[in-house]
């Protein structure tokens, strides 16, 4: 293995819809409670990164470092969203490698269930959606996703009873897990129940909306050892992009059902540990929508094109199945942080820290992060 860094701490807000506290000051607890995982005093932290888009125009890198004292030797940013987050560990490696910093820690949050205008605002930095998709009905993320789901019905034959199963695994995995948003059982009558938002998605196939932080606290691993938790190894980490630009990417893209970057991303995280997709224990998918999730089952490499309907019933993605799954309720059920508690819940699963929720020999985990046209892998283990 390359890699001679982990995560040694991490932290996250309570997730709820609707904070009574503002943005900066949701960040700063998920950073002070990652700091206190790790056993790691404010003043040690030499390193400050975030993603390279939302957090900038938000919570600044500089605030955050203010806020606890923290003497930047080295700052920066990457991707946004789920590859963001996900290839933080990437970037934190490319100044511990050089030598820049001894600690990165790395933050991010939303604050999206509060802002009128939620995630639907986000895509009005991008003037061609402005100019020609918002007005014809593209006004937001469950209408470019419905889109894809309807085309893979077209193509592969996908059923609602698909989409069901990914929705309600991921709410009983949150009620194991019982600090995610959503407490309340789903069943599939349930699931057929739920309103139709952008058909054929419905509620129950839409990620909740937060508002919330994460963050993580990363180090090499002879400095790891001195910390109050058992470090979490950086396997491999891989990050790839899509040709094309942010504006063009849910509509125009020349093959609508392939995100070409997760195999690529994927790969290049799996070459860099030296392991295969055998040895992945469990993965925590981004699942904006339960399409997402089942197309990037088949895009990672863990099915083929058109079979992860089959590969869910036949192999099992629940905390008992070959391939569990978001473990802790996902962006559907658990928090919709963009991914950043998807690495979080990944730590606690290699630690053994899940309750209920805990996969049995949970080795080796698979972090992806979809951030069209971006996106990221990461491999963490014991």
């Amino acid at each position: 293995m390359k890699n001679d860094i982990a995560i040694v701490g991490v932290g996250q807000t309570k997730p709820v819809r609707r904070s009574d506290r503002d943005l900066r000051a949701l960040v700063t607890e998920a950073v002070q409670l990652a700091l206190e995982d790790a056993g790691i005093e404010p003043h040690e932290v030499d390193g400050v990164i975030s993603d390279g888009v939302i957090m900038p125009a938000t919570v600044p890198r500089e605030y955050v470092a203010a806020q606890f004292g923290m003497t930047r030797r080295f700052d920066g940013g990457m991707s946004y969203g789920g590859a963001g987050s996900v290839c933080a560990p990437l970037l934190a490696r490319l100044a511990l490698d050089a030598g820049l910093a001894d600690v990165v820690v790395y933050y991010f949050g939303v604050d999206w269930g509060s802002r009128d205008s939620g995630p639907y605002g986000f895509h009005h930095i991008y003037p061609a959606k402005m100019a020609f998709e918002k007005p014809v009905g593209f006004n937001g993320q469950p209408s470019y996703f419905a889109l894809w789901a309807r085309r893979y019905m077209h193509e592969y034959g996908l059923t609602e009873a698909d989409l069901a199963a990914i929705a309600t695994n991921q709410r009983a995995n949150a009620i194991r897990n019982g600090r995610a948003q959503l407490q309340k059982p789903l069943s599939i009558a349930d699931y057929r129940a739920s309103r139709m938002i952008s058909d054929p998605l419905r509620a129950a196939d839409c990620c909740v909306i937060t508002d919330g932080a994460a963050a993580l606290v990363m180090t090499r691993l002879d400095r790891a050892r001195d910390c109050r938790k058992r470090p979490v190894r950086v396997l491999g980490c891989g990050f790839a992009s899509e040709a094309m630009s942010a504006d063009d990417v849910f509509t125009q893209k020349p093959q609508q059902l392939t995100i070409p970057g997760a195999r690529e991303a994927c790969d290049r995280a799996l070459g860099e540990a030296g392991i295969g997709l055998d040895a992945v224990s469990f993965a925590e998918i981004y699942d904006c929508f339960t399409i997402s999730c089942l197309m990037q089952i088949e895009d990672l490499g863990f099915c083929r094109k058109g079979e992860a309907g089959a590969f869910i019933r036949e192999k099992g993605i629940g905390i008992d199945g070959a391939l569990p799954v978001n473990t802790h309720g996902g962006l559907l059920a658990h928090s919709y942080l963009l991914g950043a508690e998807h690495v979080v819940e990944a730590v606690r699963q290699v630690r053994g820290e899940a309750g209920a929720a805990q996969v049995t020999n949970a080795e080796v985990g698979l972090v992806a992060g979809l951030s069209v046209p971006d996106y990221g892998v990461l491999l963490l283990g014991r």
